[in-house]
């Protein structure tokens, strides 16, 4: 009785070892192979085994004096986090360095809701390059608080393709990777559309968005197939017409500056 009771013990040990350590890593590539199947697909949330996006050594896309347009709304300009709280509302705990936003402690987001837009952001990984993987410049800009455009520094880094950079982070690799190295300054140019319900609250229509980085198409008006998360099925609930934009904290000091929306009326509206 002795003898079983021992071997049980060692059995489900190890069970709940491996339940906890689920990360694996194929080519060197990390990953996973125990999450939910995307619908239409043959690829699990965060595979591994997806081909890697195909690298492209973007142009000269912005300069450093370069100006928004005249109906933006400046949501950082280089000076003051006043447009921004945490996510509990309380004043942004970021810091300010140089003309930037460098992320600290916590996430943070717009006082002001957005639903369509076309969104520009300016982004310069940390320098060195520490870590890999998911564990390296890892941030993320929300739209709608819900919908994830991924953060990371992918420059001579791999991880699963549906989190490197410019992913719809757990859903859709970008087409190309084509990021700069650490230490230079990277844009994100985006036209996001809001997901439509019907007064029932079934989904008429998903969020879409289509991403320039580094003036680079990255996102073809494609579709999220819910709000994003770690290792989730994405699907979607009845939601406000608007939210937040967010930035997230994940560790890592990534810079932001110029970041600046337009909000898009629909063409039927005035």
């Amino acid at each position: 009785m002795k003898k079983q009771l021992t071997l049980f013990v060692f059995i489900v040990g190890t069970t709940l070892l491996r339940a906890a350590d689920d990360k694996v890593f194929i080519n060197g590539v990390e990953g996973y192979t125990n999450t939910p199947m995307l619908p239409n697909s043959q690829w699990h949330v965060h595979d591994p085994n997806r081909a890697q996006p195909v690298i492209v050594t973007p142009g000269t896309t912005f300069s450093a004096q370069a100006t928004p347009p005249s109906d933006a709304i400046v949501l950082f300009n280089g000076t003051d986090l006043s447009g921004w709280t945490d996510l509990k509302g309380q004043p942004a705990p970021w810091e300010i360095v140089d003309g930037a936003m460098v992320a600290k402690k916590s996430d943070i987001r717009t006082k002001q809701e957005f639903g369509d837009i076309q969104l520009h952001v300016e982004f310069c990984e940390p320098v060195p390059a520490v870590d890999s993987g998911q564990g390296r410049g890892n941030s993320g800009v929300f739209f709608m608080g819900k919908f994830e455009l991924q953060v990371l520094d992918c420059y001579g880094s791999k991880t699963y393709p549906d989190g490197q950079t410019a992913a719809l982070y757990g859903q859709h690799p970008p087409l190309v990777n084509a990021c700069r190295p650490p230490g230079e300054w990277q844009t994100y140019d985006a036209v996001f559309t809001a997901p439509r319900f019907t007064d029932s609250g079934d989904l008429k229509s998903p969020a879409w968005i289509t991403v320039f980085h580094n003036g680079v198409v990255v996102q073809n008006h494609q579709a999220y197939l819910g709000p994003t998360g770690h290792k989730i099925f994405p699907k979607y609930a009845p939601m406000p017409a608007t939210g937040p934009l967010a930035l997230q904290f994940h560790n890592n000091p990534t810079k932001f500056r110029n970041i600046w929306v337009r909000p898009i009326l629909p063409p039927d509206e005035p």
